[in-house]
């Protein structure tokens, strides 16, 4: 049953009601599972199939190079080594750990007997799905307790009640502001999952401030996903692609500000055009309907509670968790576990600063993280997809494809197509890394083939797998959506405008980038 079919009646009252049949788009849980069969078909479509990969091993100092039947081959870990495997890049990176992922050595693509996933593999795939994503799942229900005791207190809704008068008549400078700290993160250093922390202490803000669910999902998700499609400094995204590819990061960096410049110009105005609208007239949100339950969920209707000493601490021990979560990111590259422990610290000290009985502290915690089950079981399930990808061997052999698709182009159609395969390889592949070490080594000869750079093409990796990052049910956005309730069908009107924009867009950035550069 879909979201919008669990509204209670009072939340549909704001909005006229339709008469007749009504289609209604399935929640986030169950596209993905209407994704993972598409994924379990095509393990019996496409042929299977797998490249040779090699990793350096930092206990044995060694290249271990894993063949497509799974036998392996140590070899001595030179520059030599690497270029007569066909590898762009240094020696360096590799012993250094910069590229610390299995890597796609050039022409060794093999066909392999085929594995298609039965109908146990399916419901075993999202079991061991959930065990992949279990340093996310924690740190969402970890982050569920916080933010269920501070709304047992009043905190949120007293402090957004408190910010609501001070920003009045000037609420969109909080669209820029924020939309560009997302850019700032996601250029730099891959603001991504880390993202689920800001919506309970945002959308509270944007409702107060007379804006939709809509307008905080769009600043927060829109924002980090432009400053990572134009990533300029990401290690996650350009370094380790850079370093793939066997060029300097700073080749063509004057075209990676250029383009980062013009995508935020570009994606800010749409948030701030679809906010001033809804500002103005509620009605046009897309989540309308959706806004007594929101609101209820979020407390953001004005009230005009008493801003007390307990509430202000225990508003700073929540934010200096963030804080301390985000230069720890920044400063030492920390995972889900040393962000856990953040906040797994922040509860102990809020059970002192609420002023809550113990048991009155524990049974809100609980439920608090109970809430967040449903973004947990999204984690979960969208890691599914590519475990059935994997396992049924298709991944590298969709990959084997699109090489022959580019091969013998003009420049320009050379790299319009190559945007094109980016799209489709990142929604099979999601990560930003991962993607870089298995297409790069193999797609920038290719561009030397075509007279197009190797910045270039990466650049093309970059744009591509930002623009399907908007709407593919593996990434992000269905555990962003499952955080604030707000079905993937709305998301999907709202994105659309920009999401077509931005194609056009990042194909005029390229074409430029390959006559000009």
């Amino acid at each position: 049953m879909s979201n919008e079919q669990a509204q209670p009646k009072q939340a549909c009252s704001a909005a006229p009601k339709k008469k007749g049949f009504k289609l209604h788009f399935p929640t986030a849980v169950t596209v993905l599972f209407i994704v993972m069969v598409f994924a379990q078909i095509l393990t019996y479509v496409v042929p299977a199939g797998n490249y040779s990969k090699l990793l350096y091993n930092k206990e044995e100092k060694t290249f271990v190079i894993t063949k497509p039947d799974g036998e392996t081959e140590k070899v001595a870990p030179t520059q030599e080594t690497l270029d007569k495997l066909g590898i762009s890049g240094k020696i360096d990176d590799y012993v250094g750990g910069a590229i610390s992922k299995p890597v796609a050595i050039p022409n060794t693509y093999e066909r392999l007997d085929p594995n298609p996933q039965g109908v146990y593999d399916f419901f075993l795939a999202p079991v061991k799905g959930v065990y992949d994503t279990i340093d996310i799942i924690l740190f969402v229900f970890l982050l569920g307790g916080c933010i269920g005791v501070l709304n047992k207190i009043g905190a949120l809704n007293s402090a957004v009640f408190a910010l609501a008068r001070i920003t009045k008549g000037r609420e969109y400078i909080l669209i820029i502001v924020l939309s560009l700290i997302m850019v700032i993160g996601g250029t730099t250093f891959g603001l991504g999952e880390e993202t689920i922390a800001l919506y309970p202490i945002l959308m509270p803000v944007f409702l107060v401030a007379g804006y939709d669910a809509m307008t905080c999902i769009a600043v927060i998700y829109v924002g980090a996903s432009v400053g990572t499609m134009y990533s300029t400094l990401n290690p996650f995204a350009i370094g380790v692609a850079t370093k793939a590819a066997g060029i300097s990061m700073a080749e063509e960096m004057n075209w990676r500000f250029i383009a980062l410049t013009i995508g935020t110009i570009f994606a800010v105005a749409y948030v701030l055009w679809y906010a001033f609208k809804v500002h103005r007239d509620p009605s046009k949100s897309v989540c309308y309907d959706m806004k007594d339950k929101i609101e209820q969920r979020w407390g953001g209707h004005k009230t005009n509670l008493e801003f007390t000493g307990r509430m202000k601490l225990s508003l700073l021990v929540f934010l200096g968790a963030f804080i301390v979560m985000v230069y720890g990111i920044v400063t030492d590259q920390w995972w889900f576990d040393n962000m856990t422990v953040v906040f797994l610290v922040a509860s102990f000290i809020l059970a002192f600063t609420t002023g809550m009985t113990e048991e009155d502290y524990l049974d809100t915690y609980i439920a608090g993280a109970g809430d967040l089950m449903s973004v947990a079981l999204v984690c979960g399930v969208a890691r599914a997809v590519n475990i059935l990808l994997e396992k049924g061997l298709v991944s590298d052999s969709i990959l084997y494809y699109f090489t022959g698709v580019v091969t013998g182009m003009s420049p320009i159609v050379f790299i319009i197509v190559m945007l094109l395969v980016y799209v489709i390889l990142g929604f099979f592949i999601n990560s930003s890394s991962g993607l870089a070490v298995l297409s790069i080594p193999i797609m920038a000869p290719l561009g030397d083939a075509a007279n197009v750079s190797r910045a270039a093409v990466i650049a093309a990796y970059n744009y591509g797998q930002g623009l399907i990052s908007y709407i593919t049910p593996t990434g992000l956005i269905l555990c962003s959506l499952a955080m604030v309730e707000v079905p993937f069908s709305r998301w999907v009107k709202f994105i659309m405008p920009l999401l077509i924009g931005t194609v056009v867009l990042n194909a005029l950035l390229l074409v430029a980038q390959v006559m000009i550069g």
